[in-house]
């Protein structure tokens, strides 16, 4: 059986407005199982417009979309939601972490909507927990919790549903340069070990070193680094 990609994306283009003000422009990308892509470039340069793309949270003006061998032009909303759920996993520059919750039970709510029985969502929670080095803050609220270790719970959470990619905006860009190194090597080693690709835009050209794959968005086109 052949090595379908987790995610390709070919000539995907972009426009906001009606003045042909192009975002992105002919971009095509194929990301392999395991693989860890950066994506570089300055802000505004269309990093995030393309993890929205990709994570199908917006439609490309042209171009197609294939989720591992799928093609994603003419799912249904639903079809959608399913992929984002199952498939897709969501890191952003900022934490987004229900503050009336624990630490737990934010990594439980993705696999709960998802309709996993409780306990096994309790138990691969802790165990995601533990895997990033908050055992002993299973139960603190996102009040009592460090920048750094905010963020391990937010990698923590878009890995709960065992998703094939992980998209991650920018995730060490609040942090200061020792523990977004630390963050940045945690999820490194954890995605590894769990066998799932990665699209990680940042502006960080020395933590993007540590990628298998780098690419440049500038004035909307993607080239290899």
């Amino acid at each position: 059986m052949r090595n379908i990609p987790v995610i390709t994306i070919e000539n995907i283009s972009k426009c906001y407005d009606k003045n042909n003000a192009f975002v992105l422009k002919d971009v095509s990308l194929e990301v392999k199982k395991a693989e860890f892509i950066a994506l570089l470039g300055p802000s505004g340069s269309g990093k995030s417009t393309l993890l929205h793309i990709a994570g199908l949270l917006d439609d490309p003006t042209d171009g197609t979309i294939f989720i591992d061998g799928k093609n994603i032009k003419k799912a249904s909303d639903d079809e959608k939601t399913w992929l984002r759920l199952s498939k897709i996993g969501f890191v952003y520059q900022y934490h987004h972490l229900l503050q009336e919750f624990s630490a737990l039970e934010n990594v439980m709510l993705p696999q709960l909507i998802r309709k996993k029985a409780k306990k096994a969502a309790k138990e691969k929670a802790f165990s995601l927990l533990r895997d990033l080095g908050l055992k002993d803050k299973a139960n603190a609220m996102p009040a009592e919790l460090s920048g750094g270790q905010k963020q391990r719970v937010a990698i923590a959470r878009a890995l709960a549903n065992d998703p094939i990619l992980l998209l991650a905006d920018e995730p060490t860009g609040n942090l200061d340069p020792e523990t977004a190194n630390l963050v940045f090597k945690d999820l490194i080693n954890i995605t590894r070990n769990n066998g799932m690709s990665v699209i990680i835009a940042t502006h960080n050209y020395e933590l993007s070193e540590k990628t298998d794959r780098k690419f440049l968005i500038s004035e909307g086109k993607l080239q290899e680094k």
